[in-house]
């Protein structure tokens, strides 16, 4: 801040795989998988999830002291906000600046999906690439 008046906006992120982990660690202790539920299903357990326990990082913020206006807090998975997102990611495909293409992702194959090239840890080891006509 540096002496200027500073708005901070606090918010916290859904953390999409962490917080699907930590879902998928409880379905598992009760006998059950992800698949099992459903999508719906599945998405109402997340959100119950994050209404125990998604005060934490925020409870610790405020007892720290931060000088954040409280009154304007946001989550990502908001409606507001995922429309905003949504209307986003639009405009930037319309410019031509976001597209679906072909190129080589992080996959896992135990969350059957795509991951961040940040989750990974990269080790220089040589391999052989094999393609298999498209």
């Amino acid at each position: 801040m540096i002496g200027r008046p500073t708005l901070w906006l606090p918010g916290t992120d859904h953390a999409g795989i962490a917080t699907q982990l930590v879902v998928e660690k409880l379905l598992a202790s009760e006998g059950k998988k992800r698949d099992e539920l459903g999508r719906d299903e599945f998405t109402k357990r997340v959100w119950a999830w994050k209404e125990k326990y998604g005060g934490t990082i925020t409870n610790q913020i405020k007892r720290l002291g931060a000088s954040c206006d409280w009154t304007r807090e946001r989550f990502t998975l908001d409606e507001q906000l995922s429309r905003a997102v949504i209307e986003a990611f639009v405009r930037l495909h319309d410019k031509g600046l976001i597209y679906q293409g072909s190129y080589m992702v992080n996959w896992s194959p135990s969350l059957q999906t795509a991951v961040s090239d940040l989750v990974w840890i990269r080790f220089d080891v040589p391999v052989l690439l094999w393609s298999f006509g498209v």
